[in-house]
């Protein structure tokens, strides 16, 4: 996680901080945010900072958003650093979304889905035009009821995948998992010393623990893609939509609700239920391949998030299928394809942290590329004094811009080109070359 220090005047740092609290609580006669009231009603805020924070606690995700003042990358890297100092003592078992307590659940390729279909809340069907009744307070809304008065309550019975209905009829590929990165990569993975993960033939990659590197396997794709950030994954989904890696499926089902976490402690060798948590999962139907040993059959992509976020589980099923591209022979001629790219320019944690270093002071940096320019200058002034015949003059150069007066000119007032200097151009460095 980059992280930069920041030296400078301790007075200065200490205004700055007691000024940013002052600005966040703003007006001290308008009564303050409660955590409750961040829960309660900016309830995709905090599920998306859940998410790209990699920690399910709403909570600790509601205080984020309170401290970051709503800023919900900033909030996410809150979590995610707080995450950094937690014990791990376990490895849940894989969830089991079959058994999902299903709050809403669609599908876009079956209209009689075994099951049946739930749209449970959603915007798709609300008009896009502003609500001014929520300009006033206390407003209250009543949630739907039955026939027979009792509220609408999720659904507690085993729901039988859409997508099975393909696989019966071999319609439908398996994703591949048995690939030589996926085999390195779980024979690698950390163990934790009370884990049950050692029953597992093949303990899955833990992006926390393990640095990332491509090629990767499907796994670790699936939990990069998870925590990454909702604009990039939402931007790749877009592209492959519009030829950039010829993506164009149907949303075979979208399901919401609540799962058990279970663990099974190797100290009591039974599984216990730890905890309830909502997340929102999608499987979409893809364009069918096939060959001389394959029959023809529809691929999938996969998305899971923590809480109520379609709009990202489907972007992340999009993009899981997009980089599938390599292990399906396909051509990789987008962006959204290519797994080097995605994965590490994905992580807004990241991201954020090596754009905003550049507010640090860099001084030295600049003061050698000012010099370095001001000395290419010299010898292009010379160089066309001496094409045009005239003696050359040595201009003072400036120690500083205050002193200069005006601002350097690339063209020096004439339309003469100005010869490439991108080969003197400083390396971009990597985020591990960060000063500190």
């Amino acid at each position: 996680m980059p992280y930069v220090a920041v030296k400078g005047g301790e007075q200065a740092i200490q205004n700055a901080e007691a000024l940013l609290k002052a600005k966040r609580r703003g007006e001290l006669a308008v009564p303050e945010l409660s955590l409750e009231q961040i829960k309660q009603q900016m309830q995709l805020a905090v599920n998306r900072v859940m998410a790209e924070g990699s920690l399910y606690d709403p909570d600790l995700a509601a205080l984020a958003i309170k401290q970051s003042w709503g800023d919900l990358v900033e909030a996410a890297f809150l979590l995610r650093a707080y995450r950094t100092t937690l014990p791990r003592l376990y490895y849940s078992e894989p969830v089991e979304t079959d058994r999902m307590h299903i709050q809403r659940r669609i599908s876009a390729i079956f209209k009689d889905a075994p099951g049946g279909q739930k749209l449970g809340s959603t915007f798709d069907y609300v008009h896009r035009l502003l609500d001014f009744k929520l300009a006033a307070e206390n407003n209250q809304f009543s949630a739907p009821t039955t026939k027979l008065g009792d509220a609408i309550a999720s659904t507690t019975e085993a729901t039988p995948r859409v997508l099975n209905t393909l696989a019966q009829e071999g319609l439908i590929g398996a994703t591949k998992s048995d690939d030589p990165a996926c085999t390195q990569s779980a024979t690698s993975s950390a163990q934790l010393p009370n884990s049950s993960t050692t029953q597992l033939p093949s303990p899955p990659f833990d992006i926390t623990r393990q640095s990332l590197s491509t090629p990767t396997s499907r796994d670790a794709r699936l939990q990069n893609l998870a925590r990454a950030d909702e604009g990039f994954l939402l931007s790749m989904a877009y592209s492959t939509q519009r030829g950039y890696g010829k993506n164009h499926p149907f949303a075979g089902e979208i399901r919401v609700g609540e799962v058990e976490v279970v663990i099974c402690p190797e100290e009591l060798g039974f599984e216990v239920a730890i905890a309830d948590i909502s997340v929102t999962e999608v499987q979409m139907v893809n364009q069918f391949k096939g060959s001389k040993q394959i029959p023809p059959q529809f691929t999938q992509g996969y998305g899971l998030t923590f809480g109520y976020n379609e709009r990202k589980a489907m972007a992340m099923a999009l993009v899981d299928r997009a980089l599938q591209a390599k292990d399906l022979g396909e051509a990789i001629d987008g962006p959204a394809q290519n797994e080097e790219f995605v994965l590490f320019h994905s992580d807004n944690i990241e991201a954020q942290g090596f754009v905003q270093h550049l507010k640090l002071p860099h001084y030295i940096d600049f003061q050698a590329e000012l010099n370095l320019i001001r000395q290419l200058r010299r010898n292009y002034d010379q160089a066309q004094a001496k094409q045009d015949g005239v003696e050359p003059t040595s201009p003072q150069a400036p120690d500083s811009p205050a002193s200069s007066g005006h601002p350097p000119s690339p063209h020096n007032g004439d339309s003469t080109q100005v010869p490439n200097l991108d080969h003197l151009s400083p390396e971009p460095h990597s985020p591990s070359e960060v000063p500190a």
